[in-house]
């Protein structure tokens, strides 16, 4: 609800209503002047000099102009605009580094209904980090912010969350930070992985059995509904659950009561439902593979989990925290032009994939720092597979990213053969060394520069 009060208040009155907020708060003026904070603002981000009234977007992001003129959404603008309050994830500078911050902007008015003064209530976003911290989502590009302030939104909540992605995009880690930011952080999540899973396992490995209730059951199992008691329930992949399942499932969702395999006593279970999917399930509603019931019951708030594809303004920020997350004694770098040709890569499998390539990275340079021909190699590696076995589609060996890697190359031969003859350049024509470095056979290698 808006605030209004009556003609001619002081700001000092409404600087103290400040500390009526349970969370960091501000008084700014209808010009982005800092009139006032409170002292849990003081605590979370310092103290700001009041003298020379600074503006908000100089304190917050250190900024020259209003955060809409340097691309971002301002809330201010925002309410001058509606006219109510509004709300925006932002990234905000604090003592701790760049940090996401939920940023509520409250309108007060007098009582002619004229725009006085503004409250921001800033709350922090402890689910991810601007920085490179290893046990958090990171990101602050575009993508990862729509993504970041869905979760903020839903996590108070007790909603079911579908998230929706490709494979290898993080929805696992999405999920974690939807149930620790949630008040079921101190209980147990939970995760199922549901693809390949028969109907009896499925069922065993959600609601638990009783010893003796099936052959090899040589024990009482609980199940994991049981286990996410006051938690909350990850099924992953919930797209792959056979059908005769799906009934099943729905009924705990609906009831959140279940009984083992081989017991007649019903148990009930209260958890948080947080579904993951590569699939379009309502194309599968069409088809008859997945029920419509079903369908809307873990639909209540999807959330989409953008590609790596989507998200190259996090790239840098991805690529130091994997490294940081691969090897923790000793740090590396990429040299700038080894990450533009990552940034040209289209990257198929996603953060599983990019995360993929350090590994291999690291392993294959001497030095702390990964040049453009130790990334183009391990590239080089998944195609040289490709070629010499039916392993999987082309798309998800990433053949098709790879395409992207040099606007000057046009195709992926060409890319090979000036990559093999700068090896044999810097080599001397050494065969064996370049077939080494290439990660190729020494055939292999012959056979690459005649044709």
């Amino acid at each position: 609800m808006d605030v209004i009060v009556s003609d001619g208040p002081s700001y000092e009155v409404l600087a103290s209503m400040l500390e009526g907020y349970d969370c960091p708060a501000i008084l700014v003026s209808i010009d982005y002047q800092i009139l006032a904070i409170n002292q849990r603002y003081r605590e979370a981000f310092g103290e700001v000099s009041l003298q020379k009234k600074p503006r908000c977007f100089e304190v917050s992001h250190g900024y020259t102009v209003p955060c809409d003129e340097a691309g971002e959404d301002c809330p201010l603008s925002a309410v001058l605009h509606t006219g109510h309050k509004e709300r925006v994830l932002h990234i905000h500078q604090t003592p701790r580094g760049k940090e996401h911050v939920d940023v509520e902007m409250l309108p007060i008015h007098d009582n002619q209904g004229n725009l006085l003064f503004f409250v921001e209530l800033l709350r922090a976003v402890s689910a991810a980090s601007a920085e490179d911290v290893s046990n958090k989502l990171v990101g602050y590009g575009k993508a990862f912010n729509q993504m970041l302030e869905k979760i903020t939104r839903v996590c108070s909540r007790n909603a079911s969350v579908l998230l929706l992605g490709e494979s290898g995009s993080g929805k696992e880690l999405v999920a974690n930070a939807v149930h620790q930011g949630s008040t079921r952080a101190k209980n147990a999540l939970v995760t199922l992985e549901c693809a390949g899973l028969t109907d009896s396992l499925f069922e065993s490995e959600l609601f638990g059995h009783t010893k003796g209730s099936f052959t090899g059951a040589n024990n009482n199992r609980t199940g994991l509904v049981e286990l996410a008691n006051g938690g909350t329930l990850f099924l992953d992949e919930i797209g792959d659950v056979p059908l005769s399942m799906q009934v099943k499932l729905l009924r705990l969702i609906e009831t959140g009561s279940f009984r083992p395999i081989g017991s007649s006593t019903i148990k009930h279970s209260n958890f948080r439902l947080v579904c993951a999917t590569h699939k379009n399930l309502s194309q599968m509603v069409k088809e008859g593979t997945f029920r419509q019931d079903l369908y809307y019951r873990i639909n209540v708030f999807p959330i989409y989990v953008p590609s790596l594809r989507e998200r190259k303004d996090d790239l840098s920020l991805l690529i130091n925290t994997l490294l940081k997350r691969i090897s923790e004694r000793k740090e590396y770098h990429l040299t700038d032009s080894a990450l533009q040709v990552l940034r040209r890569y289209n990257f198929p499998g996603n953060i599983r994939e990019l995360s993929n390539i350090l590994n291999r990275a690291v392993i294959l340079t001497d030095t702390n720092l990964i040049e453009r021909s130790t990334i183009q190699e391990c590239l080089y590696i998944d195609n040289e597979l490709s070629q010499q076995g039916d392993f999987s589609a082309p798309q998800q060996s990433g053949l098709k990213g790879i395409h992207n890697i040099d606007k000057e190359w046009v195709d992926l031969k060409t890319a090979e053969s000036r990559y093999l003859s700068d090896l044999m350049t810097f080599h001397n024509s050494d065969k064996e060394a370049v077939a080494k470095i290439a990660g190729i056979s020494l055939r292999s290698l012959y056979r690459k520069l005649e044709s």
